[in-house]
Parts: C-alpha cells; sequence; structure tokens
C-alpha cells in the first residue's frame, strides 16, 4: 500500500469511526450506565470484532449475498430484530451505580457479534475493501483491517468517555431516564440505512 493510500485510509478509518452511529450511540449510554473501565471489553469487541469483519469481507464474505439473496434480507431482518433489543435495554439502564443489579454493559462477544448486524459497519468495511485495495489479496485486507482497528480503538473511546463524563449531571434519575430514553431512540432511528442497505 502507498503512502497515500495509507494516510486517505487512515482518515476514512479515522472519520467513519469518530462519527455518530450505533456502535457510538451504544457506547455513550454505556459509559454513561456503567462507567469507562466497564465499558472497556464492549469498546475491544467493536475495534476487533469490525478488523475482524473487514478482513473477512476482503476474502469475500459479501459474496454470500450476490450468491443467496435472501440472506441479505435475512441480515435486515436480525438487524432490526437486535437493535431494537438494544434500544429497549438502553431505554430500561439503571442509575450509575444501579448497573449490576439492573443491567450488564455488553461483552467483548456480544460487541464483536453486533459488527454483523450493524449496517454502518457493513458501508464501513465494504467501502475500505473496495477503495483503498489496489492489488487484492489476503495481505492488503489484513493492513486494511489492522489499520481499522489502530484508528477504531481511540475514536469510539472518546464516546465510551464523554459517557463517563456525563456520569455526574445524569446521576439524578428523571436526567439519566431522559437520556437512556434519547440514545434509545436514536438507536433506533440510526435503523434506516438497513431498509436501503444493498451490498
Amino acid at each position: 500500500m502507498t503512502y497515500d493510500l495509507l494516510i486517505a485510509l487512515i482518515g476514512f478509518g479515522l472519520v467513519t469511526s469518530v462519527t455518530p452511529g450505533p456502535n457510538n450511540m451504544m457506547l455513550l449510554a454505556s459509559g454513561v450506565n456503567f462507567g469507562l473501565r466497564r465499558t472497556l471489553p464492549h469498546m475491544l469487541g467493536i475495534s476487533i470484532g469490525h478488523a475482524l469483519m473487514v478482513f473477512l469481507v476482503g476474502l469475500g464474505v459479501a459474496g454470500i449475498f450476490t450468491a443467496w439473496p435472501p440472506s441479505l434480507t435475512l441480515l435486515k431482518i436480525g438487524s432490526v430484530a437486535y437493535m431494537l433489543w438494544l434500544a429497549w435495554k438502553i431505554a430500561h439502564s439503571g442509575a450509575p451505580g444501579e448497573g449490576t443489579s439492573r443491567a450488564t454493559p455488553m461483552t467483548f462477544l456480544q460487541a464483536a457479534a453486533f459488527q454483523w448486524v450493524n449496517p454502518k459497519a457493513w458501508t464501513m468495511a465494504l467501502g475500505a475493501v473496495t477503495a483503498y485495495v489496489a492489488t487484492p489479496s489476503a495481505l492488503a485486507y489484513l493492513t486494511i483491517a489492522v489499520v481499522f482497528m489502530v484508528v477504531n480503538f481511540p475514536s469510539v473511546m472518546i464516546w465510551a468517555a464523554a459517557g463517563q463524563v456525563l456520569r455526574g449531571w445524569l446521576d439524578h434519575p428523571k436526567r439519566l431516564r431522559a437520556f437512556n430514553w434519547t440514545m434509545a431512540a436514536l438507536l433506533v432511528l440510526s435503523l434506516w440505512p438497513v431498509v436501503t442497505l444493498k451490498l
């Protein structure tokens, strides 16, 4: 990969990772409800899980949707169902300090698996492997995956850290309830790309 292409890829990874989307909405809510330390597995699951997804998409996993079109419909249904369930969990999260009894933060494996039903993650992966590979090869796709992972982690940490900062202000039950319901609503609104998703 040339230097210019690498810089462009880093920019693409940074912009797509740090802008609002399902992952970042959930991290902001997790930072508020569970704190930065307990949200760490969630952040690692996103970064490593998405990097693996980028690599596998590069190797041709997305070809499944061309070979068997109904699989795209199944992906959309799975995405909607899972994200609605996550929105419900966020809306009903307890106050900071109640997280252990009323809810738990997303685990590493849950966050990694979530990337496969996250429409923004699909868009990022497909965009990266189609736009930033000069010569298709496993090494090229691995390079893109590693770059994405390195850029993604500090980007998503910003959202969880912002949630941590808001914990004090949201210590009031009514404020926290309003925040959680707002985050849940934004997560539901982020489902719109699922309807128009084309692979």
